[in-house]
């Protein structure tokens, strides 16, 4: 299966590259009733996390940095990650979920997407 991914100017080099990584993982990583994937989706101000079950097409559970719980607060976008993460977690804990896949979506485990990961297994999410 071959997937082409066309190629701009610009930031749109940078943009293709990650979704060329996207389908390399997501070839691989799939979310199923026992153990659903939880998927990451990084903006330059925002940061969603979602818990999917792949088998059924269904979100479990969600958090971002645009709930009313975390909007307001303060911090950086590493310390906003962190509180989604552990907030993600306890939803999905809440709809039954012990552990997870971890889709990172393309982009490096590092900085916000690892804080992200890091809070939800303090929270109590395996992966």
């Amino acid at each position: 299966m071959s997937v082409s991914v066309k190629i701009g100017k610009g930031n749109a080099y940078k943009n293709a590259a990650r979704k060329r990584r996207a389908i390399r993982v997501r070839k691989r990583v799939t979310g199923t009733e026992v153990r659903p994937r939880l998927v990451v989706t990084r903006s330059n101000r925002h940061m969603v996390a979602q818990v999917i079950d792949d088998a059924k097409g269904h979100t479990l559970a969600s958090a971002s940095t645009l709930d009313v719980s975390i909007r307001g607060t303060e911090g950086d976008k590493t310390e906003l990650a962190k509180k989604v993460g552990s907030l993600v977690a306890e939803r999905a804990k809440a709809a039954g979920v012990e552990t997870v896949v971890f889709d990172r979506a393309g982009n490096r485990y590092a900085g916000r997407i690892a804080a992200l990961a890091d809070a939800a297994r303090e929270a109590g999410l395996d992966f």
